[in-house]
């Protein structure tokens, strides 16, 4: 019995556990759902911030628990590139970074450190 009792408190441990990773997996669709802005929007305000930029990179993503629209600027001439974040809920600057490829590289591998 108490094998029995032990092995199901462990399901459901295991259970909940990647109910929770699940739980944190948000599709496109689920946040395009949640922003009161579009994406068109929130690309013209991260261009006003970079004048002569070019949109190489976006991305609607949550960052720290906030839903913003991620733009990634090249401007010609310049290293690296300006990262602009706009809220997807207000259509404000979040944040805004300037930002080379070994700094990237440097995100990147802490991100997957999180996984």
């Amino acid at each position: 019995m108490f094998k029995q009792i032990a092995v199901a408190a462990l399901f459901l441990g295991v259970t909940t556990i990647a109910g929770a990773q699940t739980a944190k997996k948000e599709t496109q669709a689920q946040l395009r759902k949640e922003a009161k802005v579009s994406m068109t929007t929130a690309r013209a305000t991260a261009l006003k911030e970079v004048p002569n930029g070019r949109v190489s990179k976006s991305a609607l993503e949550r960052e720290d628990g906030k839903l913003v629209y991620s733009f990634d600027i090249k401007v010609p001439g310049k290293s690296g590139w300006e990262e602009i974040n706009v809220d997807a809920a207000t259509g404000a600057v979040a944040s805004r970074e300037h930002e080379t490829p070994k700094m990237e590289a440097k995100e990147v591998k802490a991100a997957a450190k999180k996984k």
